[in-house]
C-alpha cells in the first residue's frame, strides 16, 4: 500500500511540476513594477539586459528579447514585439518564434529584415516614424554613437541604422532608448516619464553622458539598462542633486 502511494504522490507531482516551474518562471524570477496611467496599469518586467515585458490593458508587449536573458519558450506569448536593431543581444529569432503567435504584430528595423526572410511581414519604422498598435502609439526615434568606434574608425551603432522607440500607454510616455548616446535628439525630448538609457562600454553612454542626458530632457523615472559592469553607483552619485528625476536600479546588466 505504501509503494502505491508512494507512485500517486509522484505522479501528481510530475503532472503540476511544469506548470509550478513555469508560474514560477514568469511571476518570481524576474522584478516587476507597476506604474499607473491614465487607461490603467503598466506592468514593467525586467527580464534582464536590454530585454523588457511591458503588460497593459491585457496586453503583453516584449522589447528586444534574447534566449541568453531567458527561456522565452515560457513566457506569455507577445501580442506586439518590439526590436531597437540587429545585434544579437537584441534580436534573436529564436526568441521571437517563440513568442510568435497567430496575431503578433512585429516592428523591427530594415536592417533586421534584411537579416532573415522570417520578418517579412513585419511593420519597418525608420527613425521619425511612428505608427499605434491597439491604442498604443509607438514612435521611432535615433540611436546611434557620435564618440564610442571601433577599431576602423566606424561608430558601434551608425546613424540611421538603429531605433530608440518612445511608446505612450495612457498619458505616460515610455522612451526606450536601444544603443546610443546622448545624441542631440534624446536631449530635444520632452515629455519623457520614463527613459531607459543604456550604460555599457564602450558600446553605448558613460555615466557622465546617461546623467548629462537626463539633466536635459529630465525623465521622472530613470532606469538605466543594458549596463553590464558599469557600476550604477556612479550615476545615483551624479545625479543626486537633481530631485526632478528618480533613479531606479533593476538587474539589467
Amino acid at each position: 500500500m505504501k509503494k502505491i502511494h508512494h507512485k500517486v504522490v509522484f505522479f501528481i507531482f510530475m503532472c503540476l511540476s511544469p506548470l509550478i516551474l513555469n508560474a514560477k518562471y514568469s511571476d518570481a524570477m524576474y522584478e516587476k513594477d507597476t506604474i499607473s496611467t491614465s487607461d490603467g496599469d503598466l506592468i514593467i518586467s525586467f527580464i534582464g539586459h536590454a530585454s523588457l515585458i511591458f503588460e497593459f490593458k491585457n496586453l503583453t508587449i516584449h522589447i528586444d528579447p534574447v534566449m541568453q536573458e531567458g527561456d522565452y519558450s515560457k513566457m506569455p506569448k507577445a501580442d506586439l514585439i518590439v526590436i531597437t536593431h540587429e545585434h544579437s543581444d537584441h534580436f534573436d529569432l529564436t526568441a521571437i518564434k517563440h513568442l510568435t503567435k497567430k496575431e503578433t504584430k512585429l516592428i523591427v528595423t530594415g536592417e533586421c529584415v534584411h537579416s532573415t526572410e522570417y520578418l517579412s511581414n513585419a511593420e519597418i519604422l525608420k527613425n521619425g516614424d511612428k505608427t499605434t498598435y491597439n491604442g498604443i502609439r509607438v514612435e521611432a526615434v535615433p540611436a546611434y554613437n557620435i564618440k564610442h568606434k571601433r577599431h576602423d574608425g566606424n561608430p558601434f551603432h551608425p546613424k540611421g541604422s538603429g531605433n530608440g522607440y518612445i511608446l505612450t500607454f495612457g498619458d505616460k510616455k515610455v522612451y526606450i532608448a536601444g544603443d546610443t548616446e546622448n545624441i542631440p535628439e534624446m536631449k530635444a525630448l520632452t515629455g519623457i516619464d520614463i527613459a531607459f538609457l543604456p550604460m555599457n562600454l564602450p558600446y553605448t553612454m558613460t555615466p557622465e553622458m546617461v546623467a548629462d542626458a537626463a539633466r536635459t530632457f529630465k525623465p521622472k523615472i530613470l532606469y538605466p539598462y543594458h549596463y553590464g559592469n558599469t557600476n550604477t553607483r556612479d550615476l545615483i552619485n551624479l545625479l543626486k542633486d537633481n530631485p526632478e528625476t528618480e533613479i531606479r536600479i533593476r538587474d539589467l546588466k
